[in-house]
């Protein structure tokens, strides 16, 4: 099993700045992809940013070139520095990654996702 923990949400003013960070744990297991995806009321989970284990990132249309991902591997932990914030970036993020993990005598795949954490922008 791996749990991840979610950081550094809370509320800014447009235009501000918030880095999340997400931490996995757990045991007897390998992360592959990381990744960021959101949630406001009333609307659908969409994903925002993802990354691999060896450093490809790809973005959302909506966050290009005021968010960025990263990762470091060492810690099993992935951050997500936000940069001109809107209201339209107000949600619930949550952080997920794709890992392999025991199971029996080999290893299985396996989707995990945290709890989330709030992103509030306004003034």
């Amino acid at each position: 099993q791996v749990q991840l923990v979610e950081s550094g949400g809370g509320l800014v003013q447009p235009g501000g700045s918030l880095r999340l960070s997400c931490a996995a744990s757990g045991s007897a297991f390998t992360i592959l992809n990381m990744g960021w995806y959101r949630q406001a009321p009333g609307k659908q989970r969409e994903k925002v940013a993802t990354i691999t284990n060896d450093g490809n990132t790809n973005y959302a249309d909506s966050v290009k070139g005021r968010f960025t991902i990263s990762r470091d591997n060492a810690k099993n932990t992935v951050y997500l520095q936000m940069s001109s914030l809107t209201p339209e970036d107000t949600a619930a993020y949550l952080c997920n990654t794709v890992a392999t993990v025991a199971a029996g005598t080999g290893v299985r795949l396996a989707e995990y996702w945290g709890q989330g954490t709030q992103v509030t922008v306004s003034s």
